[in-house]
């Protein structure tokens, strides 16, 4: 095989398709990338068994053929080349690499080895905005578990219906839910399905200059399509759960707050909390303040007062500080969130409305 490429092109292309290659497995043929040069396109294929990668980039193609080349060493290599043209030839066990002034022999690995790609036939599919998804994917991913005997808790559940996409993730220490109204004419009827949270922010991340991505499934598999990449990976099978039976439909108490003015407060109480991940909000209904303190029994105790917009009764609730930092973080800084609060020991409820409608419902702890 003998074709050449722009280092630019394959650097971004190579970004992509590693994302799909086996870290410790001891299969050598799953550490590498399948190159096949063909009809004035280079396609690249990774797979680790679970997830599959391919995408595509024009070439010169003088002889085609195919081989399998270390991911992690084709990487390393090209990302270190000046942006000029990229020439492989080869394949037979090495395959000679030049660009401008460098020269390389790499070893190669037979193609024959490589999984096949996966047979795509998408049962249901929708075509969404990457931007807003992308968006939206940021502020839930973190929240689903990591715990691997729980597999649904894993996953995010993606639900479109009458043009509102919405997110729900949950830990079960937390729940976040984030909805939005987009175009969705493609679809017919409801499209629900559980994607397992780092899949789903890993191809969002991906490079693109694709404004939209096609999400499909079959019986067991996720399927993206954007651009010229194609992304399998295994979905989530079961029950999400029924997270609305969760929220609240009144409280208590209503605090709103600027969203930089309690990241900036909580993220000072907290620094002392090292041996104590809790913070405690105490809400004063008649002069419209909340402090927010915490205590560590080896290094002493922090509080802070912040003018809030209190409707209702005086409240308090006890809180992990890195769990309301991550809420915080995922909001506008600009923006007011609003806390509500029901009986004690009884989940807190932050929202926050704009073009991403938010909500997390946080689990209290004792104080």
């Amino acid at each position: 095989m003998r074709f050449t490429v722009s280092q630019s092109s394959l650097a971004k292309a190579l970004s992509i398709v590693s994302k799909g290659i086996a870290t410790h497995s001891t299969i050598p043929v799953l550490g590498g990338i399948l190159m096949k040069a063909s009809g004035g396109t280079l396609e690249m294929q990774a797979s680790d068994l679970d997830t599959s990668i391919r995408h595509k980039i024009a070439a010169n193609v003088e002889e085609e053929g195919e081989t399998v080349i270390s991911g992690r060493m084709l990487t390393s290599v090209v990302k270190n080349l000046s942006d000029s043209a990229v020439t492989f030839d080869g394949g037979e066990g090495t395959i000679h690499l030049t660009c401008d002034k460098s020269s390389f022999h790499l070893n190669c690995l037979n193609a024959a080895d490589f999984p096949s790609f996966p047979e795509i036939a998408m049962e249901r599919s929708v075509e969404l905005p990457c931007n807003i998804l992308s968006e939206m994917v940021d502020k839930v991913y973190k929240v689903t578990s990591r715990d691997t005997s729980r597999p649904i808790l894993a996953g995010v559940l993606l639900n479109v219906e009458e043009n509102l996409v919405r997110l729900v993730a949950t830990d079960s220490y937390r729940l976040v839910v984030c909805d939005t109204n987009v175009e969705t004419s493609s679809l017919d009827g409801t499209f629900e399905m559980i994607i397992p949270g780092t899949v789903f922010h890993d191809v969002l991340s991906l490079p693109s200059e694709s404004p939209t991505i096609i999400i499909g499934s079959t019986a067991n598999q996720v399927i993206f399509v954007f651009g010229n990449t194609t992304y399998v990976s295994r979905r989530i099978e079961g029950t999400f759960p029924d997270y609305k039976k969760l929220i609240p439909s009144t409280c208590l108490t209503s605090v709103k707050v600027k969203v930089s003015d309690l990241a900036g407060a909580l993220r000072r109480v907290s620094s002392i909390a090292t041996s104590n991940s809790s913070v405690r909000l105490d809400v004063d209904a008649d002069s419209g303040q909340m402090l927010l303190s915490s205590t560590s029994p080896d290094q002493g105790d922090a509080r802070e007062q912040l003018s809030v917009d209190v409707e209702g009764q005086s409240n308090s609730i006890g809180m992990n500080y890195r769990y309301v930092g991550d809420c915080v973080s995922a909001l506008n800084q600009e923006s007011e969130v609003t806390l509500e609060l029901q009986e004690k020991m009884r989940p807190g409820v932050f929202k926050s409305y704009s073009k991403i409608n938010y909500l997390y419902l946080l689990m209290p702890v004792r104080m």
